[in-house]
């Protein structure tokens, strides 16, 4: 574009802009507030947006190409008025109209609240493959909850996570259209009957509970295309708002009481289930969106195919993330059957033939199981459907394997008065796969051994990856400015072009610029923590990080307990020479975690000892974050130095975190687990610092014994010494840690930190001498970009189109 052509785009902007600014908020542009400014430019991007979402939804209802629908409890889509303006190829345009306007586009950004609509990787990454669908012209849309109050908004408060609601929509949010005549009814409870019609036997639900699901879209926006795929998100409403008979007879809760329960399953995400309320809600979630979601797809699919169901398994694919849609196998049964008058067989085939299964987790007890009285009484249909799929299936594998008594009863989806929900959904699943090479090879040889067994065509991998869009071209400007005038722009389309960076490893003048951009991301990190934690930090140290959810298996406790071994060394030894380290935190705990809830409090505490002694000559500061979300990692991936993915090999399933970090330049310090392994292989063994046990040796362990924390612990004084200081006040008058003391000791340490301590050590020393080879650290950092190209996300959805959904 020249210039006198970007100068009319600039103006006719500038003059639309100043039209919707009087239209949203009645004031003229000197007199908006910045909040009216944000919804002036929200509005003005959504007009440009919904012209092609229109276009993208016609050709699409023709069915020309096979849709995938992505079924997930989690979206963290974060936030997206730059992701628009970015993917319009507008940013030129927006930022100089706005700065010649005397407005400041980063104020107006930030009154963009992040959408509460996950909460970690899952979320994420999800968010991750709806942009990479919509950047390749792949028609894939999402399928979820438009939960109120997300999850929480995480406050610290004297060292401890508080949970406050999240508000997100308090201001509204211009980014959904809601779209009330696609509302679907969704029943729970009642009796099932079955009568004979027209010589098929037909099964009635009576007296149940009707829920509304409204739903409400959001287009994903296609970068630098006309591609716009949906975001579908449903909320919960009652058919009727309001008991008037009730209020006049001065009932005026029990008038208002049903419209409170129905909300209540699209008010929050993952309800605390330690009660059976909880547990009772938290199915309700999950049979909502499924439900939903496949009477939508169903019911739009009929409409533009002549009300026929003819080709749907070769048209559709219903692909679930992690075992909660796992309802999606009995519940497109149920219409097949009940509603579209197929039989068993016919409707069987067509439902393994639509869906595919990722699982996310080796942990068992992420693995989900209901009650059978709990899904019998709440969905009685489903629950019939369930138990009949079971039975033809274990009568099926019986047959198959006679001799094998007790592997076919592990294989059994119902078990012990109750359903496994890996199981129906790897069995009502043409596609089973892992997001990591070691991650489906446990999926294959322990986790579900015995299904891989009987269904050995069925497993696949999937290494996860991450939007570079977002999480690199968005969050990381000046490094996207320096590659395009570096390597050229070819890299924004395909990011394995990145290993052009490899031809300047040595170059002193690009190295310089390198740095540079580096240390202004760490900067701009610096001035956050000025303002939220009222901490300076040293932009010059090394900024180690560990950002992900508080869990035992990721081993944020191992990180602190390295951080109070080094105030230990540094207390005894002041003039000890180390490169300056800042370790940032950041992360929530589940509300009913109390175990991870304790690791914040311990990090906190850690924190406030370290920052506060001036002996230390700040060559170590601690930060925790509050309320980590999209937006906040934004602003930590860039400014990262260290990378830490520690969690215990095998218990990880890939990260995506990693992948962010790496893309960013960040090192990555970890163990061999998850896409570490990927990572390691892509950079070599020079460009990544590992440490600790094998995946296989942690699962010698945990099978066969052999392992005693009690050895560790009287062999190595450090460890004495931090032992006994989380129980003996050093960390502040009150504090003890005496369940964490415990976990390590009396319960052996389920998670080998203090079998790992040694080498992580080993490992943290390794990165301090690296860092402070300026040039060493740079080649490194500067490598992990140039290979980051395999962690993209849409190389993953290549590969899902290519070996799963076979689009192409």
């Amino acid at each position: 574009m020249n210039s006198s052509e970007k100068k009319k785009q600039k103006e006719a902007f500038k003059a639309a802009y100043i039209n919707k600014i009087e239209e949203v908020s009645g004031d003229c542009l000197a007199e908006s507030s910045v909040l009216k400014q944000y919804q002036a430019l929200a509005e003005l991007v959504m007009d440009d947006i919904t012209t092609q979402w229109a276009k993208s939804n016609t050709k699409y209802n023709k069915h020309q190409n096979k849709q995938v629908y992505f079924f997930s409890i989690e979206f963290l889509i974060g936030r997206l008025l730059k992701s628009y303006i970015n993917n319009l190829g507008l940013e030129d345009i927006v930022t100089e109209s706005l700065k010649e306007l005397g407005l400041d586009f980063t104020a107006i950004q930030e009154q963009e609240s992040d959408p509460g609509l996950g909460n970690g990787g899952l979320g994420r990454l999800m968010a991750c493959y709806l942009d990479s669908s919509a950047a390749m012209d792949m028609p894939a849309h999402g399928n979820g909850i438009r939960y109120k109050y997300g999850l929480f908004e995480q406050r610290i408060i004297n060292g401890e996570q508080v949970e406050v609601a999240d508000n997100w929509l308090r201001n509204g949010y211009p980014f959904e259209i809601r779209k009330p005549d696609k509302a679907v009814i969704i029943k729970f409870g009642g009796t099932i009957h079955s009568e004979k019609i027209n010589g098929n036997l037909t099964f009635v639900h009576e007296n149940y509970e009707p829920i509304l699901a409204v739903p409400y879209d959001i287009p994903v926006k296609g970068y630098h295309n006309e591609t716009v795929n949906s975001l579908r998100l449903w909320s919960a409403e009652t058919l009727e708002d309001f008991d008037l008979p009730k209020f006049n007879q001065g009932q005026f809760l029990d008038a208002v009481r049903h419209k409170s329960e129905a909300e209540s399953i699209s008010q929050i995400l993952y309800p605390n289930d330690n009660g059976f309320d909880g547990k009772l809600l938290r199915l309700k979630q999950e049979y909502f969106f499924v439900c939903a979601g496949l009477k939508r797809i169903v019911r739009r699919y009929k409409q533009f195919n002549n009300n026929s169901m003819d080709g749907f398994s070769q048209k559709i694919c219903i692909h679930i993330n992690d075992t909660h849609p796992a309802m999606c196998g009995p519940e497109l049964m149920r219409i097949l059957m009940d509603e579209e008058g197929f039989g068993w067989d016919d409707a069987w085939k067509m439902t393994v033939e639509s869906i595919s299964f990722t699982n996310h987790t080796v942990l068992p007890e992420a693995l989900e199981k209901w009650p059978v009285s709990m899904m019998k009484s709440l969905l009685p249909r489903i629950y019939m459907i369930i138990e009949e799929i079971n039975q033809r299936f274990t009568q099926e594998i019986y047959a198959k394997y006679p001799h094998d008594m007790e592997r076919n009863y592990g294989l059994s989806i119902i078990n012990n008065d109750q359903i496994h929900m890996a199981s129906l959904a790897i069995v009502a699943s043409h596609s089973i796969n892992g997001v990591a090479e070691l991650h489906s090879k446990i999926l294959r040889e322990e986790t579900f051994k015995g299904f891989y067994q009987v269904f050995p065509e069925r497993f696949h991998s999937v290494t996860n990856g991450v939007t570079p869009r977002r999480f690199l071209m968005n969050s990381n400007p000046d490094l996207k400015d320096l590659l395009n005038e570096s390597i050229g722009t070819q890299w924004q389309g395909n990011l394995f072009e990145l290993k052009r960076l490899l031809n300047y490893l040595n170059d002193p003048i690009f190295s310089d610029k390198f740095n540079a951009v580096k240390l202004s991301n760490k900067i701009r990190l610096a001035e956050h923590i000025k303002k939220h934690n009222n901490l300076i930090v040293d932009p010059a140290s090394v900024f180690d990080i560990q950002v992900k959810r508080i869990h035992a298996y990721k081993r944020q406790l191992l990180d602190a307990l390295h951080v109070l071994y080094l105030y230990n060394q540094l207390k005894e030894n002041p003039h000890l020479e180390i490169a300056p380290r800042t370790f940032i935190f950041a992360g929530k705990a589940a509300p009913g975690y109390y175990y991870a809830k304790q690791i914040i409090r311990l990090i906190n505490a850690i924190a406030k000892m370290v920052n506060s002694d001036k002996t230390l000559n700040e060559k170590i500061r601690v930060v925790f974050l509050e309320n980590f979300n999209v937006s906040l990692a934004e602003i930590i991936y860039p400014a990262a130095n260290v990378s830490e993915q520690i969690s215990t090999a095998g218990k990880e399933a890939s990260g995506t975190g990693n992948m962010k970090f790496m893309m960013n330049g960040a090192i990555t310090l970890g163990t061999m687990d998850g896409a570490n392994i990927e990572i390691a292989e892509a950079v070599g063994p020079t460009n990544i610092v590992t440490f600790g046990l094998s995946s296989d040796e942690v699962s010698q362990y945990e099978k066969y014994g052999g392992y005693r924390s009690i050895d560790i612990y009287e062999k190595d004084p450090r460890i004495q010494q931090v032992m006994h200081q989380l129980i003996d006040g050093t960390l502040g008058f009150g504090l003890n840690f005496q369940n964490i003391y415990d976990s390590l000791l009396l319960h052996n340490d389920t998670y080998f930190v203090l079998k790992d301590f040694n080498a992580y050590v080993d490992a943290q020393n390794r990165v301090d001498q690296l860092y402070r080879n300026e040039r060493t650290w740079t080649k490194m950092s500067m490598t992990n970009i140039a290979h980051s190209g395999m962690f993209s996300s849409d190389r993953s959805i290549l590969d899902y189109q290519r070996e799963i959904w076979k689009i192409i």
